[in-house]
């Protein structure tokens, strides 16, 4: 210690040298010291290096003084409370100085200070004091109206201060607000400026009550009438207090709105430019209390963002032919010189376009309309004569394609395309636009080949824009663009980064436009681009190349024989040839471009290889080294794929033996997209080019196979099985020693729970591809007895266990065997039969027997009907519940292959057997799920006759099954059987009602159907069925909302304003539902209303993700907040939605804010009782996590550590070692926390 108090006076008497270079070193050294975080001063040291820093700040030389500014940042982590308020007492009063320097200087270093100051809790006493310190200094500073330059220092310390402590500042202000206000009507600009900044950051975080004050006193001082320029600043105090306290404006729009309308008809552009940020402000910050005045304010922007009174724009000129180009020229150039100094009007224009682009942006809803009143304006301001101005048009416009876009692709987190009724909805904005696109390129063609580049680049991202949202829309127009792209790649003038947007733009359009429309412009349009791949700024050339690969596809698109197509490509083949071939060979160049090159003329080889003659195979050399090249790899691997597959039959035979061995040493790489790329590659060689590969080529990749063929990557392993059954029926005699090797890996792979899908399917393939191969040792029982082998050996004596899933797996695998080999078929039937009927036989092999008889059925091939219908319902009688569950899933099977046959028995064996009913409706259920609907039409009376007469059943799982079999019966007639439903709706009891709104869910499936349009009229008939008494239909009733908020959001968006009150109404808890039993000397208490009220939250979460614009947040919000305080299951699930809200409507969230958190704490913050089980433990955890990452969410939200209680809060946490391990964990073990919240599953 004593060591740093040596040194540390050493410098202080440096410091007192008469030498400026001394003073200097010393303080440098002084702050390296202090940057330490070992270092610790004793009181004395502490006072002294103080003292000595401030006397510094007035040294003569200005280098001394930055250096001690710095100095005081680390030297207030560093020092006691009382040395940081002796700092800023003598910075405060220097400030006050009539010295200009040590004014400037004393107010860094006030900044400083500020940005040191600590924010954590344990040094939060230290920043609230040092604050009140500055606060009443500063107030008192803001008072000396003679000299302004103190003032303007004191507003910037104070808005500084407000910026980053607010919190602190509570107690301040009503006092800062009070003394901020007069400073707007200072004679100053600037002070008037600083005092809105100031202003503007007090608002997040005061007081509602303040908040009010401010503004009625900007709307009283508004009210009498100021001079323009007060005016102007009251309505500029307006717009940043609307940016920065967002909801709160919402309640006083009604008084606002008016005032700022009636400002926009006095003639001063400034004003009106302040008027419109106002709007904007407004309409970003609360866009549900806006509308009501969305159609003003539409209007007002429409009319400003044309006022140009000033110039005169002569239609008749722009309507003049394209043949005056050069006159064209001239005028542009003698607009550039007209200019009037005094003219604001563009600034006007400026903020009503992105007032509008406000709109378009929060406003979805009212997309439609935008396209009728909006879109026409903006393309009529494309005409814009101010360059800047011209680009807020282009933005705004783009804004309203993106929103379409949005609309009409995928919405929320629904499939693309699978919500057919959506995108009928969104079509009229896309048919609209599609009207526009004429006008939107004549207005834009003559702007390419404007000499201005951000014109240019505003053009291309607009139709960029355009291309993405309506492809194929520009298709009639090419030949309007081609001279304005061509232009922008050969200008001499033109920048580098206009060169790549027009190429960008270029690749856009050609993906997204069929080739026929550009193959007579190839002329025009290869040279500019070859030019391009030969430049010298690498991200050119790699655009270029993109663009080169593209115009390739257009010479020939795939499909199309040489002499078919009038376009005959031979003239342009070599000038792209040797321009990508000169890339291709440097090895010098960026990895983009020699990637790039690569696939340019993998596509070349396989679009127009027969043009290449002698040199294709050079380029087929160049392949192979690059394929050697641990950088280019990957892309060489595709490359080759492409070729390889190519409809003109490449000749690879000089390239192929070295191929297959330097792809099968990538099968042993850890790069997994190498493993699949170098997969596909062999498929398709093998494929391809079986003829010329010699079976021992094939042995490298095979030895590499068994470690692929594994269940930890199902997709790599469904990958290399494929590649195995192209193997099998291309070059069979390479299979050889496959027993030995691949195969026991494929066997396991079918005895494992994981398999499913195309896993699955590959490895049906592949079996069925072996057993007619016919190679050696692999026939038909072989294979047979490897797949049934591990379902034989007795249960006890066989540690592993047969998980249910690859009893499915193994019963499809024999049932395609069979197919392939209908000899065998009838034996093993025969086989079959007797493993079931045989009592001394393992469960395992008996459940297996009758699974493999049920799929053999389904695929018809099972014949001896009878026979066959007495085993299964001998085992359905069967005391073993497994095998019982296997018989009913059988006769489902051989139901769906053979109807007629099976159909009418399995509905004689539902009514005659009521103790199997449950079985049998499963096997039902089968049927209806799996047979197409023509051949089910004929048995629909029979089979509803039925399930009509068992809707009633006492059994809630047997009433359910109905249910099912109900709603998957309906789709196969809608028209017919809906109205059927409806009608059991009215007249049913109870039971039936619950079970026909079940039977409803199920019809309401994710993929587009027909009975979609009909669900759509008469949803609503079936959702009142939440106002039923009867509490069991109410709950069913949720599942069914729920069901189809998830999987077809637009049967329910126009019916939201009615249901939602039911809904809201079921997340109250209720007293009469709530019982008492007595459990021995126990009372434990039952809540019948909890099911109802978790499937109700289940719907609020699901109607965030995809009806969230339906819902009125702040009413969602009341509800979820009465969840926070409500039982386990239902706090677990308000705490994820909490999360999503943070994320979706984070201003909502912050209004709330307050009220949000107190139930976040009391869950943080609780204690199970000692003593307690360790479920009861268990359960606490779960629920502090979940708490824990809505807080985090939470906390993500920009600006919420202003509100005092969520500051308070995450000091708690802080500093609470239990609570922050918990936050910590959340935080970086789960991904940030959000995890869980995104991936919850409501099924």
């Amino acid at each position: 210690m004593s060591n740093v108090s040596y040194y540390i006076s050493n410098l202080l008497e440096k410091m007192t040298s008469t030498d400026k270079d001394f003073r200097f070193m010393a303080t440098n050294d002084l702050m390296l010291e202090l940057q330490k975080d070992s270092i610790k001063l004793d009181e004395d040291s502490e006072r002294k290096v103080v003292t000595m820093l401030l006397k510094l700040l007035e040294d003569k030389n200005g280098e001394v003084q930055n250096l001690a500014v710095k100095c005081l940042a680390p030297l207030v982590s560093k020092v006691k409370e009382p040395q940081v308020e002796t700092m800023v007492d003598t910075l405060c009063s220097n400030m006050m100085s009539d010295k200009e320097q040590l004014r400037d200087i004393s107010s860094m270093g006030l900044k400083t200070v500020i940005a040191e100051l600590p924010l954590s809790s344990s040094g939060l006493s230290l920043t609230v004091s040092v604050c009140k310190k500055i606060t009443s200094q500063l107030i008192g500073a803001m008072g000396k109206q003679e000299d302004v330059s103190v003032q303007l220092e004191a507003l910037d310390i104070l808005s500084d201060m407000l910026g980053r402590l607010s919190g602190a500042l509570v107690s301040f202000h009503s006092s800062l607000l009070s003394s901020l206000l007069p400073q707007l009507t200072s004679p100053r600009m600037a002070v008037r400026k600083r005092s809105i900044l100031a202003l503007g950051h007090l608002v997040p975080c005061c007081s509602p009550a303040l908040f009010s004050q401010l503004t009625e006193h900007l709307l009283t001082e508004l009210a009498k009438g100021p001079p323009t320029s007060m005016t102007r600043t009251y309505i500029q105090c307006l717009a940043t207090i609307s940016r920065q306290g967002g909801h709160r404006v919402g309640e006083h729009l009604e008084k606002l709105i008016p005032m700022v309308v009636k400002f926009t008809g006095v003639e001063d552009d400034e004003l009106r430019e302040y008027c419109f940020q106002a709007f904007e402000a407004f309409i970003r910050r609360c866009p549900k209390e806006m509308s009501p005045h969305v159609a003003t304010v539409t209007q007002l922007c429409l009319k400003f963002m044309t006022f140009d009174p000033n110039y005169n724009y002569d239609d008749e000129e722009q309507q003049e032919e394209d043949s005056m180009d050069v006159e064209e020229g001239l005028d542009e150039e003698s607009d550039d010189e007209y200019s009037d100094d005094d003219d604001m009007s563009w600034k006007v224009r400026r903020s009503s376009i992105k007032c509008l682009e406000a709109l378009i942006h929060t406003r979805r809803d009212l997309l439609l309309s935008f396209y009728s009143s909006i879109c026409p304006a903006l393309l009529a301001r494309f005409k814009e004569r101010e360059e800047n101005v011209r680009a807020d048009v282009f933005a705004a416009f783009s804004t309203l394609l993106r929103q379409t876009r949005v609309g009409s692709g995928h919405h929320g987190n629904v499939k693309a395309g699978s919500d057919s009724a959506l995108s009928r909805e969104e079509e009229p904005a896309v048919a609209m636009l599609e009207t526009q696109v004429p006008v939107i390129v004549k207005t834009l063609h003559r702007q390419l080949k404007e000499k201005s580049i951000k014109s240019r680049q505003g053009c291309f991202c607009l139709l960029t824009e355009l291309s993405h949202t309506v492809p194929g829309a520009l298709e009639q127009h090419i030949p309007a663009l081609i001279p304005g792209i061509v232009f922008s790649l050969t200008d001499k003038s033109t920048s580098s980064t206009m060169r790549i947007d027009a190429l960008s733009f270029f690749h856009v359009l050609l993906l997204s436009h069929p080739p026929q429309a550009f193959q007579p412009h190839m002329q025009v349009l290869l040279p500019p681009v070859v030019a391009c791949v030969e430049d010298t700024f690498y991200k050119i050339t790699s655009e270029a190349l993109l663009v080169a690969q593209q115009l390739v596809r257009v010479m020939r698109p795939q499909g199309q024989s040489a002499t078919a197509g009038r376009f005959d490509p031979k003239p342009f083949v070599k000038e792209v040839f040797s321009a990508t071939l000169k890339r291709l060979k440097a090895t010098d160049i960026d990895q983009e471009v020699k990637e790039r090159a690569i696939s340019c003329m993998g596509h070349m080889v396989c679009h127009l290889g027969d043009h290449l003659g002698a040199e294709l195979q050079g380029v087929l050399a160049i392949f192979l080294e690059r394929l050697k090249n641990e950088i280019t790899r990957l892309t060489a691997v595709r490359t080759i794929t492409l070729i390889s597959a190519s409809p003109l039959k490449i000749n690879l035979s000089s390239i192929l033996p070295e191929t297959l061995s330097v792809l099968g040493s990538f099968l042993r790489k850890n790069q997994r997209a190498l493993k699949l790329g170098t997969l596909a590659c062999l498929t398709a060689l093998v494929t391809h080019h079986a003829a010329s590969i010699k079976p021992a080529a094939l042995e490298p990749v095979l030895s590499e196979l068994p470690a692929l063929v594994d269940e930890g990557d199902m997709h790599v392993s469904q990958v290399s099985v494929t590649l195995l059954t192209c193997m099998a029926k291309w070059c069979p005699s390479s299979l050889a020693k496959i027993s030995s090797s691949v195969l026991p890996g494929v066997f396991r792979l079918v005895h494992s729970p994981l398999l499913q899908g195309a896993a699955l399917a590959a490895i049906l393939d592949f079996l069925q591809a072996l057993v007619l191969s016919k190679t050696s040792n692999l026939g038909y029982s072989q294979l047979l007895k490897s797949l049934t082998d591990p379902f034989h050996r007795s249960q006890s004596s066989d540690s592993t266990i047969i998980h249910r899933q690859s009893y499915q797996s193994v019963a499809r695998c024999v049932a395609a065997l069979s197919s392939s080999c209908s000899k065998e078929t009838p034996a093993t039937v025969a086989g079959l039969m007797q493993e079931v009927k045989n009592p001394g036989s393992p469960e395992s092999a008996r459940v297996l027997a009758l699974l493999c008889l049920g799929e053999l059925g389904r695929s018809g091939s099972l014949g001896r009907s009878k026979e066959v219908q007495g085993v299964i319902l001998e085992a359905i009688s069967s005391t073993n519940e497994e095998v019982k569950t296997a018989a009913s899933c059988a006769l489902g099977s051989m139901a769906v292959g053979s109807l007629d046959e099976y159909l009418p028995f399995l509905l004689k064996e539902i009514s005659a057997q009521p103790r199997r009913q449950y079985l049998l409706l499963h096997s039902l259920k089968e049927v209806i799920s799996a047979c197409p609907a023509s051949s089910l039409s004929a048995h629909v009376e029979s089979i509803w006759a039925l399930l009509f007469d068992n809707c009633e059943c006492q059994e809630e799982g047997t009433r359910n099954l109905v249910a099912e079999c109900l709603g998957k019966l309906t789709l196969v007639n809608a028209a017919q059987l809906l109205p059927r439903l409806k009608q059991l709706l009215r007249a049913g009891s109870p039971l039936a009602r619950s079970t026909v709104v079940t039977a409803i869910k199920f019809t309401i499936v994710d993929q587009p159907a027909p009975i979609d349009s009909l669900l759509k009229e008469c949803i609503g008939d079936f959702l009142k069925t939440l106002q039923d008494e009867d509490i069991n239909v109410r709950r069913v009733a949720l599942v069914m909302f729920n069901s189809a908020a998830h999987n077809k959001p637009s049967l329910i968006r126009g019916l939201l304003a009615t249901v939602l009150p039911h809904l809201y109404k079921e997340t109250q808890i209720r007293k009469d539902l709530i019982r008492e039993v007595e459990m021995g000397p126990f009372k434990h208490t039952v809540d019948d209303g909890l099911d109802v009220r978790k499937a109700a939250f289940e719907c609020m979460y699901t109607l965030l993700d995809s009806c969230l614009e339906g819902l009125n947040v702040l009413q969602f919000l009341d509800h979820v907040e009465e969840g926070l305080k409500d039982h386990y299951d239902i706090r677990m699930l308000t705490f994820l939605m909490l999360a999503r809200l943070a994320s979706l409507c984070p201003a909502a969230v912050l209004q709330r804010l307050d009220r949000l958190i107190e139930p976040l704490k009391a869950t943080c913050t609780t204690k199970v009782k000692a003593g307690s089980v360790k479920q009861e433990f268990e359960k606490q955890e779960e629920l502090r996590r979940s708490a824990m990452r809505a807080v985090a969410a939470l906390l993500a939200v920009p600006e919420v550590e202003r509100s005092p209680s969520m500051a308070d809060f995450a000091n708690q946490i802080r500093t609470n070692a239990d609570m922050a391990s918990i936050y910590q964990s959340v935080q970086g073990g789960e991904g940030g926390g959000l995890g869980s919240a995104e991936s919850m599953d409501i099924s």
